[in-house]
Order: structure tokens, then C-alpha cells, then sequence
């Protein structure tokens, strides 16, 4: 069964309500509708006016609208909203003038649904930047308690699972932070790690890699991977966490048992990583992109995490199913929350 169909299940049984603030995209309202048709939200509301909305499911061969719609530049919301933003962010020299307008980004106004607890999650990026995506999450949603920042990760479905038998792995951070240290490598693995029990409800298994496995090597760039190791599991064990982890190993002692029995002998993880956390963007962001085409997986993300809400990104090259994907995931994030 591909990840998607098992993560489907979970977002039905979560029946969360999800906003789409790109109405006036095509691929939204057609992602909007399967939404509703598959159950994979309680609610699916899609921010635009009727003219956009109108013109979208036309253009998408859309004859019945199955989600809701909040025309969010004449909401009732749209004063209310700019107040209590103007509130949040005065003391960083926020006006009155200055919050209206940026209330009348779809972004912002659908991030402020969340805050409010209108909407449980969201998803952007069709159209809208990542930069304009994270910068709404960050002013309006805030990190989750604990966390000092927010991450991403991929959800990565296996064609031919590794050798310990799994076959999705989630990877760590790809796309968002360009050279974390190890005090933000632990937030990163604890992000995932919360991630993936929301995703697929099973125990974390985190390795922390490089390109040495347990002092093999020696060179000033591993050391704040060998210091985020370790943080790490003094974490879970101070907090009594359902975790596994272990580091810093390289990649076939993270994933392979016959080499970590000979790398790592004694490693809690015994070669059956399911997270792989990645000392920076360029090795996070490379390493999905070689799976994804040369070994044919399925990548589901950027997914955001570490916020209090989950709002999800999107590739401007997105079609409607990717989005429809991205909707699956929020979903199950926010079961999480």
C-alpha cells in the first residue's frame, strides 16, 4: 500500500478542517474537491472571491463545488484579524495602517484562521514563495512550545524498501535551515521525530549522519553532529521519549544491519533508521532529490514542522494531486496537535 493511501486513513479518522488560500488557482479548487470527496477533512475552506472561485472550476471542469469558500478581502474577519496581529507585533514596530494591509494577503489571513483555531491547518505555495509562506508562519503561528525553530522534512516512499524492511523514511531538514548547529540539530530531530509519529503512528528511529561513523573520522565539521547526538539522547531519556536514536554514522551504518553490526556494534538503531537527519541543507536537500530520481521514491514535502499549527508549502510546479497530498499530511499533523 503506497504511503499516501495509509496516510489518507489517519486523516479521515482525524477529521480536521483545512484552508486552502489560493482560490484563484485552478489546481487548488480541484485538490479542494477531491479533499471533500475522499474525506480527507471534516471541512476544506478556499479563500478567494466568487468571481476567482467561479472561474477556477470552470477552468477546472469542476460542475459541483463540494468545499467552502471565504471571500477573506470582505470577511467580517479581515478588521479583527488586523487588530489582533496589530497587538501581536507592535512592539516590533507594527502599525494599525501596516497589519491592515498585510491582512489582506491570503497567506496571512488564512495563517490568523489558524491561530484562531477556525482552521486546524493549511496549505500554500502554489502560487505564493516559500519565503512568503514561512514568513506567515513564523509572524502569525509561532514555533511550538520547546522548539526554538521551525524545520522541514520529506516524506520519502520507498519503491524497494531498505534492507531492515522499511520502505518510507523521512528525511531531515531539506529545505529550510542552511547550516544549523547542534542545538538546532536536536530541535530538527525532535520536530521529525513528532512527525513521523503523526504520520505513521510508529516508533521513531533517528540517526544523526555524516560522513564518519562513531569517531572513524576526524575533522572540525563533525563535531556538532557528534554534539547534537548526544544532546539528543540525553533529551529522550531525560523526557522518557519512544525513541530510538544514535549518531553520528554514516549512511549505510544508519540504514544497512550487516554494516552497522561490523560499523556500530551495540548501536541502538542496529542499521534500521527510519529518520535521517542531515548535518545541513546542501547534504539534506541533495540526498532527497538523488532518492526521488534515481531510485524513483515518492517525495511528499516540504513539510513544516515545529509550529504550533502545521501550515505546508507547495512547489509553484505543483499539480492538483500534490496539493490533494499536502492536504493528506496537514491533516495527520494536526491530529498530532
Amino acid at each position: 500500500m503506497a504511503v499516501l493511501d495509509t496516510l489518507l486513513e489517519r486523516a479521515r479518522n482525524a477529521a480536521k478542517t483545512i484552508v486552502l488560500p489560493e482560490g484563484q488557482d485552478v489546481r487548488v479548487v480541484v485538490a479542494a474537491n477531491k479533499a471533500v470527496e475522499k474525506q480527507a477533512a471534516r471541512r476544506i475552506i478556499v479563500l478567494g472571491s466568487e468571481e476567482e472561485i467561479t472561474a477556477s472550476c470552470k477552468e477546472g471542469g469542476i460542475a459541483e463545488r463540494k468545499f467552502e469558500t471565504v471571500d477573506y478581502l470582505n470577511s467580517e474577519l479581515l478588521a479583527d484579524f488586523a487588530g489582533e496581529f496589530y497587538e501581536m507585533r507592535k512592539a516590533k514596530g507594527m502599525t494599525p495602517e501596516k497589519a491592515a494591509s498585510m491582512m489582506k494577503s491570503r497567506i496571512y489571513f488564512g495563517a490568523m484562521m489558524c491561530r484562531r483555531g477556525l482552521a486546524d491547518g493549511l496549505v500554500a505555495g502554489s502560487i505564493a514563495s516559500t519565503a512568503d509562506m514561512l514568513r506567515a508562519a513564523f509572524h502569525c503561528i509561532g514555533t511550538a512550545p520547546g522548539m526554538k525553530i521551525a524545520s522541514s522534512c520529506f516524506v520519502m516512499d520507498l519503491k524497494t524498501p531498505t534492507p531492515s524492511g522499511d520502505d518510507v523514511l523521512l528525511f531531515a531538514d531539506c529545505g529550510v535551515n542552511p547550516n544549523p548547529d547542534a542545538n538546532q540539530l536536536v530541535d530538527i530531530a525532535l520536530a521529525t521525530s513528532a512527525s513521523y509519529k503523526a504520520l505513521l503512528g510508529k516508533q521513531p528511529k533517528v540517526a544523526f549522519l555524516s560522513f564518519s561513523t562513531k569517531g572513524s573520522a576526524e575533522h572540525e565539521i563533525l563535531e556538532k553532529v557528534k554534539e547534537a547526538a548526544g544532546l539528543f539522547a540525553a533529551k529522550v531519556a531525560a523526557d522518557g521519549l519512544d525513541i530510538l536514536s544514535d549518531g553520528e554514522l554514516q549512511a549505510d551504518a544508519a540504514l544497512v544491519p550487516s554494516v552497522a553490526k561490523a560499523k556500530a556494534p551495540g548501536s541502538p538503531l542496529a542499521g534500521g533508521a527510519n529518520i535521517l537527519i542531515f548535518p545541513d541543507l546542501n547534504a539534506g536537500n541533495i540526498c532527497y532529490k538523488l532518492v526521488q530520481r534515481l531510485a524513483h521514491a515518492d517525495a511528499y514535502g516540504p513539510i513544516l514542522q515545529g509550529l504550533r499549527k502545521p501550515l505546508n508549502d507547495l512547489s509553484r510546479g505543483c499539480n492538483a494531486d500534490d496539493i490533494f497530498g499536502q492536504i493528506v499530511i496537514t491533516a495527520c499533523q494536526a491530529a498530532n496537535q
